[in-house]
């Protein structure tokens, strides 16, 4: 399966920089883009800035954008240098979804690092259903949110787990995230998802019908080859925060990273490796910054994931001495899906396709046809 083998760095093999802090070059300024302000990306992305500037003196500029697109246009545009993205990252490479659209196509993405902390994404289930199992969940009601695809294919995904699909629950739309929880609260819908320390979900956790995180254990192999099917990006995970979870009573849930920092591959190797050595060497500066900072320590990056690393952070790697011969290999076949994509998008376009639902059932097509031949799985057909 196309990242679901894990290589995640161990303590020990975090080594120190044979440079100082101090003689890092950086430009004068930096621009990022992140989620809406207030969001954790967005706090954690002005954390991060803020240890930079005293560092460095760089002057790090956080734009909010409340979607993907919105995220990555100014990536696009060279309006910025990197963005603070969430699993919409993945959807860009893959060029689905808002992004099988003729202005964007399958997005030559590379990652910086990212941030896996305490928590865990996975379906909240009302206390009330009486379900303590993902199994539990054939015939209730699960909540789904329009133009909001990252959302229901990680309900789809956990789902899967237990072997069950769409026709298996009652999908109930929602307008937006914060409607669908409401809709937890007023018994409209009995699971959605959400991160572990998510507002809606403590607040949920509180209310009469309660709520808890059925768990998804890793010994189980064959839910999570389901799993990773329908989401790759997810990963088994010991969650120690958030509702019903804690240190001392921690609950085995699928988790990916958030915020995922990124940038194209066109940004110059020298800019990205001064971001991520940057990001490496002043850790202890900005982890206790923001909730969730603290997931972007060195040693809790997955460096065989769903997304290529950029030269740059992987020059930063080497000299960390984290970055070995399984992690180079597992990097050049995600750059070569990457190409693949690449080149299966420009043959698409030559064709002059049609605009609006046709372009994109055409693309699909051609897409999943292209990935299969090179002995790659689809995962979204």
């Amino acid at each position: 399966m196309f990242g679901s083998n894990l290589a995640f760095v161990a303590l020990a093999a975090a080594l120190a920089f044979p440079v100082a802090a101090q003689d890092l070059k950086l430009p004068a300024t930096l621009t990022l883009t992140a989620y809406d302000t207030g969001s954790s990306g967005f706090n954690i992305t002005v954390a991060v800035g803020k240890a930079i500037k005293d560092k460095h003196g760089t002057d790090v500029r956080v734009l909010p954008a409340g979607n993907d697109v919105a995220r990555l246009a100014p990536l696009k545009g060279g309006r910025a240098q990197a963005s603070a993205m969430g699993i919409g990252v993945y959807f860009a490479q893959e060029g689905v979804f808002e992004f099988a659209v003729k202005d964007w196509g399958p997005q030559a993405l590379r990652l910086i690092l990212a941030s896996s902390d305490c928590n865990a994404i996975s379906l909240g289930v009302a206390k009330d259903t009486g379900v303590r199992e993902i199994k539990d969940l054939k015939g209730k009601r699960i909540g789904t949110v329009v133009g909001s695809p990252a959302l229901n294919q990680n309900a789809f995904a956990v789902l899967a787990f237990a072997g069950l699909g769409r026709s298996d629950v009652k999908l109930v739309e929602f307008s937006s995230y914060g409607a669908m929880w409401k809709g937890i609260l007023n018994n409209e819908v009995d699971a959605a998802i959400a991160s572990t320390i998510s507002g809606q979900a403590k607040e949920a956790e509180t209310s009469p019908r309660g709520l808890i995180y059925p768990p998804v254990p890793a010994a189980d192999k064959a839910g999570w080859a389901r799993l990773n099917k329908i989401g790759p990006y997810y990963a088994p995970h010991k969650a120690t925060c958030g509702v019903g979870v804690s240190a001392q009573n921690p609950t085995e849930l699928p988790n990916y990273p958030y915020p995922i920092f990124t940038s194209y591959a066109s940004q110059p190797a020298d800019s990205v490796y001064g971001i991520a050595k940057a990001m490496i060497l002043n850790y202890a500066a900005y982890k206790d910054g923001a909730p969730g900072a603290a997931g972007l320590e060195l040693q809790r990056q997955n460096l065989a994931w769903v997304l290529p690393y950029h030269e740059g952070t992987v020059k930063a790697f080497r000299e960390a001495g984290v970055w070995k011969p399984e992690h180079e290999a597992h990097n050049l076949k995600a750059l070569k899906r990457q190409q693949i994509l690449a080149d299966a998008w420009s043959t698409y376009l030559k064709t002059n396709p049609a605009e609006g639902d046709t372009f994109r059932k055409g693309w699909m097509t051609a897409r999943a046809d292209v990935l299969k031949k090179a002995g790659l799985d689809p995962i979204f057909e």
